[in-house]
């Protein structure tokens, strides 16, 4: 992982307000529907690199005792400020936490696993969690697609686009699509900070590597995401309710979840 990157990239707040607009409004509610299935009111949650603390501060008001650790002090001391529901805020690296071994029932990694580019740090991630976990404990983990940024080069979602056309962009897909490690260009300086893109196999194979029992990869966006004015759709009842149907129908379906630019792996210790 280049450290100053990706930690300069989430200090200066990029994540403040991308759930709440465009295809972010989407992963949030489909990431919360999914949290929602196995995160239950009552159980202790460690929200690892969760950012400014969004699922944090969701969680703690569902009932559950939520510690949030994150490795930028920015994000850390927004989550502080913006509480709705009170949890426990610290800067940490998921790769060594400050906490006691077996000392949560959930722990949700949603972010350290992209944004850590060697496979070797990856697994220090996974082992860590595996420790802090208790036995029978559950994992949440989210990867990003290796197909996502080519996908969203073909889609017309919002509005048509010309990134393939761009020699630019294709050497960005090319190191994506090769050796699954995305390096935003400086022509684009609102990408995501570097980053390694898994396939939906691959990802749940480091976390079986690292002892998990993995239950289920789940798709997020899934198949629905690329849909004409998806927002405007989104803000339809019954628009919704058979968007989700769809995606539901096929959120685990192996020959698709590549296509779902986040996907989520459900794992136990």
């Amino acid at each position: 992982m280049n450290k100053t990157e990706v930690f300069d990239f989430y200090e200066n707040g990029a994540e403040i307000g991308r759930l709440e607009r465009g295809l972010g409004i989407i992963e949030a509610a489909r990431t919360k529907e999914l949290i929602s299935r196995f995160i239950k009111p009552g159980m202790t949650v460690y929200d690892v690199g969760g950012g400014i603390g969004y699922y944090s501060d969701w969680l703690a008001a569902k009932g559950c005792t939520v510690s949030l650790y994150e490795l930028a002090p920015s994000a850390v001391q927004y989550a502080k400020e913006h509480q709705t529901a009170h949890y426990y805020a610290a800067a940490a690296d998921a790769r060594a936490l400050p906490v006691q071994e077996g000392s949560c029932d959930a722990l949700l990694l949603m972010g350290p696993l992209y944004h850590l580019m060697d496979k070797e740090e990856r697994l220090k991630a996974l082992c860590e969690a595996y420790r802090v976990l208790r036995p029978g404990g559950l994992l949440i983990a989210t990867g990003i697609s290796k197909f996502s940024s080519a996908t969203w080069a073909l889609s017309v979602y919002r509005t048509a686009n010309n990134f393939i056309d761009d020699e630019v962009y294709m050497n960005m897909l090319r190191g994506e699509l090769i050796k699954g490690e995305h390096h935003g260009p400086e022509k684009y300086p609102n990408f995501i900070a570097e980053a390694y893109f898994h396939t939906p196999g691959a990802f749940a194979a480091e976390l079986s590597e690292s002892g998990f029992n993995v239950s289920e990869v789940l798709a997020i966006e899934g198949t629905i995401w690329p849909t004409p004015d998806l927002n405007a759709k989104w803000e339809d009842p019954t628009s919704r309710e058979r968007l989700l149907e769809l995606l539901r129908l096929t959120e685990s379906e192996p020959s698709v979840l590549g296509y779902s630019p986040y996907f989520m792996a459900v794992a136990v210790k």
